[in-house]
């Protein structure tokens, strides 16, 4: 299979799964209808009643955001500048995968497939099925991505028989995966969060699309926006009466128990506060905050605050602004493009340079 095979094969993948964008799903009559439809459509359904985190307006957010990079001119733009092979090589590359959010690895997936390498995934429990299925439905558009895609049930370990590896966990996590898979070539990412920049002058659609940023996925994604960094004096009230459309994630349950959870530690240890019923703001100058919580911290000078986000860029997967150079504007940091990494490092420029062992 060569590289224009690979992208036309996941061009055609964006167009069948172009269909469930939304909880609406459409029949658009593709070609691959009669064998994966009806099946899919009920596998999107039954993820939610396994995993409560992934509703269906969750799990069709995230195929959405999947379909908007999967066109011919979009793949083909992001692989022009590396030396990707024409055909498919011997390598063998490994997957550890996450499972905060549906699909969270998809990129990573593609990334190694469309550079010719042999794709070994090992799936997160918490999300174990649509990315199974997705490999189905590749191998009916190509069957030579059959022996191109393996998924391992048993824990990965450095005896497997692979080149390299990417691994995506926790910070824990990542310390085993150093011990373990160390020897071969590897990305391992860690825990990154995303912050927002706010100068006091955002318009009201600005700031309804920043909850946007804190809200889809419930916060469990590392684009979404965990810390706020606003102008001394700013007015918090009106920023919460921009989120009221997003009331709806305070009548999911397990986000429920973690924001009464989190509002029970603020009244017992009397730390003032903003709560508008189902989101609270605290003042805190940890980047990271759990869910249904988010942080901020007051800055007095753009110029220090840039370098102190510059010495946390570590823990930052992006930033939302619209004051920044370099930052994603409000209600983007869910719809990264294929050449926005996570945690800024390039995988296609580490899989185009991979060496056997």
């Amino acid at each position: 299979m060569n590289l224009n095979q690979r992208i036309k094969s996941f061009s055609e993948l964006g167009d069948f799964l172009s269909q469930f964008c939304s909880e609406n799903e459409t029949n658009s009559n593709h070609r691959l209808n009669s064998v994966f439809y009806d099946d899919f459509k009920a596998l999107t359904s039954r993820v939610s009643n396994e995993n409560l985190w992934f509703t269906p307006f969750h799990v069709h957010a995230s195929i959405n955001g999947i379909c908007t990079f999967l066109s011919k001119e979009k793949l083909e733009k992001w692989l022009s500048k590396y030396p990707v092979s024409n055909e498919n090589t011997e390598l063998k590359v490994a997957v550890i995968m996450a499972g905060n959010i549906p699909m969270v690895g998809f990129h990573d997936m593609l990334s190694v497939l469309i550079s010719g390498h042999h794709f070994i995934g090992k799936l997160s429990s918490k999300d174990n099925q649509l990315l199974d299925f997705i490999s189905k439905i590749l191998i009916e558009i190509n069957p030579e991505f059959k022996a191109l895609i393996s998924f391992q049930s048993d824990r990965l370990s450095g005896e497997n028989k692979f080149d390299a590896i990417i691994a995506t966990g926790s910070n824990n996590s990542a310390r085993y995966f150093e011990a373990y898979f160390g020897k071969y070539q590897h990305i391992i990412r860690k825990n990154r969060t995303s912050v927002a920049v706010l100068s006091g002058n955002e318009s009201k659609e600005d700031l309804i699309a920043l909850g946007k940023d804190i809200f889809l996925y419930f916060g469990l994604g590392c684009r979404n926006v965990s810390k706020l960094y606003v102008p001394t004096s700013y007015d918090f009230t009106k920023l919460l009466d921009c989120w009221k459309d997003y009331a709806y994630v305070g009548n999911h349950s397990k986000y429920a128990n973690n924001y009464d959870y989190q509002r029970s530690l603020l009244l017992m240890n009397k730390i003032e506060h903003f709560d508008n019923g189902f989101l609270l703001l605290s003042e805190n100058q940890s980047i990271a905050s759990p869910i249904g919580l988010v942080n901020y911290e007051f800055y007095s000078e753009i110029k220090s605050l840039n370098e102190s986000l510059k010495s946390n860029s570590d823990l930052i997967q992006c930033i939302v602004s619209n004051k920044l150079d370099a930052s994603i504007p409000f209600g983007k940091a869910q719809e990264p493009e294929l050449w926005d990494y996570a945690d800024n490092v390039d995988t296609i420029a580490f899989l185009s340079n991979l060496k056997s062992k």
